[in-house]
């Protein structure tokens, strides 16, 4: 009798473990959508933030929560976040998770966590991105973003590189470079929150998730 017990609660338990990591799998991806929209919302409540022009003109986004940022002669940087373009409605699309990683070579010390938001001034750098991923400065032109709350603060700066680049940082960094830093689409966390069969570009195409976190993200972003 005892055997025939352990036979039969043995599939029982293995199914209860497939299914609370399965539940942790999907909360940890959403805990990452609900960081990236506390960030925002607290780049948007500092004193010096991201001109609401900025946000309005540009295609797409990234926002990489708690970016570890070290380096000793050589540095490097490594981070997990998540991506989005602007619909035509003007609506932003799903949420697609990303990952940064990037070293540089000078003089710094110390290991730091950033947070950091980089807009980007053509949606098609993200959802053309050759092999899922692209670099910072290598494909794509960088520079850090202007800085005011007004709509009008960015009117006389030169708008001319394609992504624009702002963090928050602690510590021994006073700021970051993102060039020579790699972006990729990171394919198991897209997996694990939207199932096995998300596709990239389909996520990018339209803005179908409605889960709480989502929607918070994209209410952080300006309520669409």
């Amino acid at each position: 009798m005892k055997i025939i017990r352990k036979w039969i609660a043995a599939p029982i338990l293995l199914a209860l473990i497939c299914v609370l990591s399965s539940s942790y799998i999907v909360d940890k991806e959403a805990e990452r959508i609900q960081k990236a929209a506390s960030v925002f919302e607290d780049f948007t409540n500092m004193k010096e933030s991201i001109p609401a022009s900025m946000l309005e003109d540009s295609k797409g986004i990234v926002i990489i929560p708690k970016m570890i940022n070290a380096g000793f002669g050589i540095g490097g940087k490594r981070g997990k976040g998540v991506a989005m373009v602007k619909l035509a409605s003007g609506e932003w699309s799903d949420p697609v998770f990303v990952t940064i990683t990037g070293g540089s070579i000078g003089f710094q010390a110390g290991v730091q966590a950033v947070d950091l938001v980089l807009l980007f001034k053509h949606k098609e750098a993200l959802t053309n991105a050759k092999n899922g991923d692209f670099t910072i400065g290598g494909d794509l032109s960088a520079a850090a973003g202007p800085v005011g709350r007004s709509t009008s603060a960015n009117t006389d700066y030169k708008l001319d590189a394609e992504v624009y680049s702002y963090s928050r940082s602690k510590g021994l960094f006073a700021g970051i470079s993102i060039n020579g830093s790699n972006i990729a689409f990171d394919k198991t966390a897209n997996s694990n929150y939207y199932g096995a069969n998300s596709d990239t570009q389909k996520l990018f195409s339209g803005a179908k998730h409605t889960s709480a976190e989502v929607t918070a993200l994209r209410n952080a972003l300006g309520g669409k």
